[in-house]
């Protein structure tokens, strides 16, 4: 049977923003709306709160007192929640310095504990995952293989995979969504063309950008390794999570000398890091018992991502097709929708070109007009995207669940007069 959803309404949509920091204002600037989701989302009070409680305790885990008895049990129970939040029954979770430095972290160990063979990877891809494809491939001397993501719909998929995955494909590399794009890939789809071929590859996943939309699956994905960012899915910075599957888990990784369990963390994490992300389960907990009947915790969660979908496509067709008076985007003249107008695989981001203006003139005109936006410059993050098309500079315009269709509205009203003046 059907989840019945209930949309986030503006009743709803008033609980929501009380429950997150600085939703409207900046602390440094004032007013403001933000549209620089993709950058770093807004961050729970929750969190907040969390982070100064667990900042002030002295006392280590594995120590025979109780409050290194408390720590190790809200360790545990963040990794409980954790599974409950990616829907997985095995492997493990773990923590560690930044999602960059744990995607480098799994492809080593799955560059250097494999056999001779092939990594296969995507140009449509963040440096995080190919940067350290190329390098570790490198090491390994092991072939470094990137499909080419199609640049009309800025995603891809296993079509596109389909014709570089061989028997010897031992590692994979796959983006959930685009942080320059904001297109999402069929994870599930992608992984099953490559199990196909080459079925005990090693398949890791870069979620950083996915995260906050919600619909995490690591259950139906059929993959090894999966990353976020903990400050993208409304967090705070400072740590990334990590999950490895139990064969990831099995080959040949750096740790302690014998150290028990073989374990991926090095040294003393920070018991706040965990809590805060028990955090960020809480408020996905809630939201879908708000927006649903469901009973199950999980089932919470699911409607949660179901509902946080819902709006965010809303918002930006609101904001691509116009909303009350205000004309969308693809209706303003002088404006160049990256991944076109029509695209079902976007997750709350347009990425723009103003005709005539270079983004970061148009960045700084909508930030003296009270929106948070940012550049996307064809460098050594985003060339890879921008390049193929010729563009030097793009603006993102990223939004997430907390944003209303008042602040599009604002938007498109900005991003008219500008290009109009222009």
């Amino acid at each position: 049977m059907t989840m019945l959803i209930r949309p986030i309404d503006a009743e709803l949509l008033s609980e929501v923003r009380s429950r997150f920091a600085h939703v409207d204002t900046c602390p440094f600037e004032g007013e403001r709306i933000f549209f620089e989701n993709a950058g770093g989302a807004l961050t729970l009070k929750s969190v907040v709160e969390t982070s100064a409680k667990f900042a002030a305790i002295p006392d280590n885990q594995g120590r025979d007192n109780p409050a290194a008895h408390a720590l190790m049990a809200l360790i545990d129970k963040a990794k409980a929640d954790m599974a409950v939040f990616f829907n997985t029954s095995g492997g493990q979770f773990f923590v560690g310095e930044s999602g960059t430095e744990l995607l480098f972290r799994l492809i080593r160990t799955a560059c250097l504990a494999t056999e001779e063979g092939r990594v296969l990877g995507s140009t449509l891809e963040h440096p995080a995952t190919r940067s350290a494809a190329r390098h570790w491939s490198e090491v390994a001397g092991k072939a470094h293989v990137l499909v080419s993501h199609d640049n009309a719909t800025g995603t891809v998929d296993p079509d596109g995979y389909r014709p570089e995955i061989t028997p010897d494909t031992r590692v994979a590399t796959i983006l959930h969504t685009s942080p320059v794009t904001g297109m999402g890939v069929d994870v599930g789809a992608v992984a099953a063309e490559i199990r196909r071929v080459a079925p005990d590859c090693i398949i890791i996943v870069d979620g950083i950008q996915h995260a906050a939309h919600g619909r995490l699956d690591i259950e139906s994905y059929d993959i090894d390794g999966y990353v976020v960012s903990p400050y993208k899915v409304f967090s705070r910075h400072g740590y990334g999570v990590a999950w490895v599957s139990d064969r990831l888990n099995g080959l040949k990784h750096e740790h302690l000398i014998d150290a028990p369990g073989e374990p991926w963390e090095f040294g003393t994490r920070d018991t706040g890091a965990y809590a805060t992300f028990s955090d960020v389960v809480d408020y996905f907990d809630w939201l879908g018992g708000e927006v649903s009947s469901a009973e199950d915790r999980r089932e919470r969660i699911v409607a949660a991502g179901e509902a946080i979908h819902a709006h965010e496509m809303a918002l930006t067709d609101a904001m691509i097709k116009g909303t009350g008076n205000q004309k969308g985007l693809a209706e303003i003249p002088g404006i160049t929708i990256i991944g076109g107008a029509e695209n079902p695989k976007r997750e709350g981001l347009v990425s723009l070109v103003v005709e005539g203006m270079d983004a970061p003139d148009v960045v700084t005109a909508l930030r003296k007009r009270g929106i948070r936006t940012h550049t996307r410059k064809a460098d050594h993050y985003s060339g890879n995207i921008l390049d193929p098309l010729g563009i030097t500079s793009a603006v993102r315009v990223s939004l997430c669940h907390y944003n209303s269709q008042a602040e599009v509205a604002q938007f498109l009203q900005a991003i008219r007069e500008i290009a109009e003046a222009n």
